[in-house]
């Protein structure tokens, strides 16, 4: 896997950052409020966000925009702890399990199992630091896995003793295949893997695993084991969760952990930490909450952003209103529609693969004679075309089609790739 470094990951995106952000004043006008909200129309959809209008957001999954439901959401959480801060405050253990209750409505699970976090990579830490492996049991991962989910498990070595192992499971990203990437994991696996980690869309390359093939797969593993030492199955979800029409029944995976500050477009610094088999992780951090079930237990206490946290609640049901269905069709048609434009000009080398079942939202290629950096400014600047390089030792040029953006924008972007220089 190509490496990654903190400065990179922080810096994810911020090409010519003086330069940009010149461009990038905010416009008074934008905080008018929106037009009502039609789930069914696409361009009220997009009305719903505050986003410069003068620039198509091919990177807005990044760390995503707020819609007005979700703004609205937290003034009015943040106006409630601002006017009565500790009565408001009491309400905080309710709005917590509305919010378990929406993301189990969305995902097909139950609230109980729902941790609610600040991260996609706060939920790996919590398993990595609660797990508990006896001695002999390993870990199997990949090399494509992001540098924080390599990170947790580094520590989750050092503390325990285990051995982690990484299996590569495609040469080429664009030339990848199901039966190829099952057969890979499979053979990284030894009779004492007790856990088995991988990422669901690869924010690197934007292969999709087809993760229910992998748990397919471990059943037949575990088929013969003691419930002490069945490999469980845990997935960094972020770049899959709320662009594929996909709940965790589907998936059939033991953890998933995701951002909900991406595609689900919710509030910046939330996640959630979704789990079956609670009872091979102790909890890290002390709850706030009374331990009705492992989700409330597994959630960390202490004191949060709380008008954030509780404005998730609206993000699921922003996004459920619109339907899960149609917004997943949505990004694969525009990314099938980029992909192919893309692989048309004779400058560009896709990396993403082209078929819609390895892949979701993420199209990455590279240009020849530009670097990722160069090829992002030029398309700031020239075509007011918002994309981001990928933060990894050997970058890619990476678009996100999502909910904010048309095809006719996927089209634009065709068009300015092809000029480029």
């Amino acid at each position: 896997m190509a490496g990654v470094g903190r400065r990179a990951v922080l810096g994810a995106g911020l090409v010519g950052v003086g330069a940009t952000l010149a461009g990038c004043t905010p416009d008074p006008s934008l905080s008018a409020a929106p037009a009502p909200f039609d789930p069914k129309d696409w361009g009220s959809v997009r009305a719903q966000f505050a986003l410069d209008p003068g620039f198509a957001h091919f990177a807005a999954f990044v760390l995503a925009a707020h819609p007005a439901p979700v703004r609205a959401a937290i003034e009015r959480h943040r106006t409630g702890l601002d006017t009565f801060t500790h009565r408001y405050l009491d309400d905080g253990v309710k709005f917590e399990e509305e919010v378990r209750t929406a993301a189990a409505a969305y995902l097909g699970a139950n609230a109980g199992e729902i941790a609610l976090t600040d991260s996609t990579t706060m939920g790996m830490g919590l398993l990595c630091g609660g797990m508990r492996l006896a001695p002999g049991q390993d870990v199997v991962t990949t090399e494509h896995d992001f540098f924080g989910t390599h990170e947790a498990l580094r520590l989750l070595a050092a503390r325990t003793g285990a051995t982690v192992s990484r299996a590569r499971l495609y040469d080429d990203p664009a030339g990848a295949n199901t039966g190829d990437i099952v057969a890979r994991l499979r053979a990284a696996i030894g009779p004492r893997t007790r856990v088995v980690v991988v990422t669901w869309v690869h924010s690197s390359t934007g292969v999709r695993l087809p993760v229910k093939e992998i748990s397919a797969m471990l059943a037949e593993v575990n088929a013969n084991r003691d419930p002490g030492n069945r490999a469980l199955l845990w997935v960094d979800g972020v770049h899959g969760f709320a662009a594929v029409d996909a709940g965790v029944t589907d998936l059939g995976c033991d953890f998933l952990t995701a951002g909900t500050h991406k595609w689900l477009f919710g509030p910046r610094g939330t996640g959630i930490l979704w789990g079956k088999a609670w009872d091979a992780v102790s909890p890290v951090f002390a709850s706030f909450s009374v331990p009705d079930s492992p989700g409330q237990l597994a959630t960390p206490g202490g004191y949060h952003s709380f008008e954030h946290r509780w404005a998730v609640k609206e993000a699921f049901e922003f996004h459920t209103a619109i339907g899960r269905s149609r917004i997943a069709a949505r990004i694969q048609e525009q990314a099938s529609r980029l992909k192919d434009g893309l692989a048309g000009i004779r400058t560009v080398k896709l990396a993403t693969p082209r078929d819609p079942a390895l892949s979701a939202g993420l199209v990455m290629c590279s240009i020849t004679g530009l670097s990722p950096q160069q090829a992002v400014q030029q398309l700031h600047d020239r075509y007011r075309i918002d994309a981001s390089v990928t933060p990894y030792n050997d970058p890619l040029v990476r678009f996100g089609p999502s909910i904010v953006t048309t095809p006719e924008q996927v089209d634009q972007v065709i068009k300015a790739v092809s000029e480029l220089r």
